[in-house]
């Protein structure tokens, strides 16, 4: 199907925080968008005034966007998107698997970033615990919940094991502001989106310790190297990582200020709390519980990781910020 032709879907949208809310509203300039929020005064907002006042405030929804507090009234969905954090993800499914009691689920899309807390998995394998082989892909990439709601032009990766399936969801899914490439890479992808967030962390503290512009860099770079190292021992591919969901989501990251990830960095590196920090963020930052769970994989399989590891020794309280840069400087030298 060429991305010239017209199709209107009905696309079901889980979970109406920032993000979920920014690409369903993005969503309802081709498609009838259904939006289900656990929140009734967010539902309630959302049809009433076209506004999500508490995650998405002072942007202003398309009048055809629905929000409801009934997961049933997604179940005539062409397309369901997850926008729950990965903690989330596997009760979001066995909802789903409950309300549709055995028929066939149409393509499942999420839109989350992480491992699974406790059991280390990514995403495409959660799915797969709880549905097994379903039409399915994740959407990762450099994208600010609060550009993509106005209309700002962004580029995102839909990956998936089924190439075919990618690349048909990409052309049912871009607008005019939102392009979409496909990737038959789902695993890079998902570790990219998921990694990023742990060095996103390490660039704030960097910067909030003013430690300069070239300790960001050289941050973001031995930790594009770290990316790779456990990309490829899940069974990714490097060259994912050149691309919007590997490079250009750790660039956006590490850098943009509308990162939460980064927020909680910089507030570390200024000596706050962790539970100060997540207090006053009021949003979850995915990279905090990641951090804890590459740290673990690094260890578990073999792999070196030691920016990912001292983030998450930070985040834990074993270590100081200023204790984990003098840790990273005095390693033994190595080649590039």
């Amino acid at each position: 199907m060429s991305q010239d032709t017209e199709i209107r879907l009905q696309i079901g949208v889980l979970a109406a925080g920032a993000w979920g809310t920014a690409l369903a509203a993005n969503w309802a300039q081709r498609h009838q968008v259904t939006l289900w929020a656990r929140e009734p005064d967010v539902v309630a907002s959302i049809n009433a005034a076209h506004m999500n006042r508490r995650f998405l405030p002072d942007i202003l929804l398309p009048e055809s966007l629905r929000a409801t507090v009934d997961l049933v009234d997604l179940q005539d969905s062409d397309v369901l998107v997850l926008a729950t954090p990965v903690a989330g993800l596997r009760s979001t499914l066995l909802a789903l698997q409950a309300i549709y009691a055995g028929k066939a689920l149409p393509p499942l899309v999420w839109v989350c970033k992480g491992f699974e807390p406790e059991t280390g998995l990514l995403p495409h394998q959660v799915v797969h615990d709880v549905l097994g082989d379903v039409a399915a892909a994740a959407l990762s990439g450099p994208s600010f919940a609060q550009e993509v709601a106005k209309g700002l032009p962004t580029a995102v990766t839909l990956g998936s094991a089924d190439l075919a399936l990618a690349e048909q969801l990409a052309d049912w899914l871009h607008t005019p502001n939102l392009r979409l490439y496909a990737s038959g890479d789902v695993v890079g992808v998902e570790v990219g989106g998921a990694v990023k967030n742990v060095l996103a962390i390490a660039t704030g503290i960097a910067d909030g310790l003013s430690l300069g512009h070239n300790a960001r860099a050289a941050l973001m770079t031995r930790g594009l190297a770290e990316i790779g190292r456990l990309c490829e021992r899940l069974g990714g591919h490097r060259e994912t990582l050149t691309g919007l969901a590997g490079l250009g989501d750790l660039i956006l990251t590490c850098t943009g200020d509308l990162s939460r990830n980064r927020q909680v960095g910089l507030a570390l590196g200024a000596g706050k709390t962790l539970q100060e920090t997540l207090d006053a963020l009021g949003h979850v930052a995915e990279g905090v519980g990641t951090a804890r769970e590459v740290a673990r994989l690094a260890e578990d399989l073999q792999v070196e990781m030691p920016i990912a590891r001292a983030v998450a020794a930070v985040i834990s309280g074993e270590l100081k910020a200023k204790d984990a840069v003098i840790q990273l400087m005095s390693r033994a030298q190595r080649a590039e």
